[in-house]
């Protein structure tokens, strides 16, 4: 893996990510001082459609291109780029003196409702409560929800809770997932003033 930060733009919190394996080659760009600008490029339109509202609900500039085995399945892509998204979060974030840590998001769409909880610990968790009543929602596994945000909070040492308060329309469901993911990211890696050094009794994350 590749790693290469980007302070061109007085951005400290910019990183580029290139993973190539034989079933992904990825190239994935993050500001976390963005303004929700993306290009997006994976192969699978709906996951595209969900990194998308990653992007502009979380003011993240994200910049995805990956070329996978399609010819397989789905499944190599949206996980290794998971992979890809949470290792860049990690890097971008450095030792993260002075964000909040802590975020959270109770996100409705339309019928659907989504509580989602961050905690930028270092300590890699995921703990995730959806069920989904269709196999696929477009051209994207539903399974690969659960797997998508399993290799974001362990690459990314994130504690990240999502559960699935109500809702009927798969697609809503997802959607409001990555929305609520991204809003509570958001929170967790703005800067507070009154923070000195981190917010960590053990003084470090």
């Amino acid at each position: 893996m590749e790693i290469i930060r980007d302070n061109k733009n007085n951005s400290q919190r910019s990183v580029l990510v290139k993973r190539d394996t034989k079933e992904t080659k990825i190239s994935l760009k993050l500001n976390i001082d963005g303004s929700g600008k993306s290009s997006l490029d994976t192969g699978i339109g709906f996951f595209n459609h969900m990194l998308d509202g990653f992007s502009r609900h979380g003011f993240f500039d994200l910049d995805v291109s990956v070329k996978g085995d399609l010819d397989v399945d789905c499944h190599h892509t949206i996980e290794d780029t998971g992979i890809v998204l949470g290792t860049a979060i990690k890097e971008a974030l450095g030792d993260k003196a002075g964000i909040r840590r802590y975020g959270s998001m109770i996100l409705p769409m339309d019928e659907a409702l989504v509580l989602c909880a961050v905690d930028l610990s270092g300590r890699p968790y995921l703990q995730y409560h959806a069920e989904f009543t269709v196999p696929r929602v477009g051209d994207m596994d539903t399974e690969m929800a659960k797997e998508f945000f399993y290799a974001v909070s362990y690459a990314a040492g994130m504690n990240l809770h999502i559960k699935v308060l109500d809702g009927t329309n798969n697609h809503h469901i997802m959607e409001a997932m990555f929305k609520a993911f991204a809003k509570a990211l958001d929170e967790a890696t703005q800067e507070d003033p009154r923070i000195k050094g981190v917010l960590s009794t053990k003084g470090s994350l």
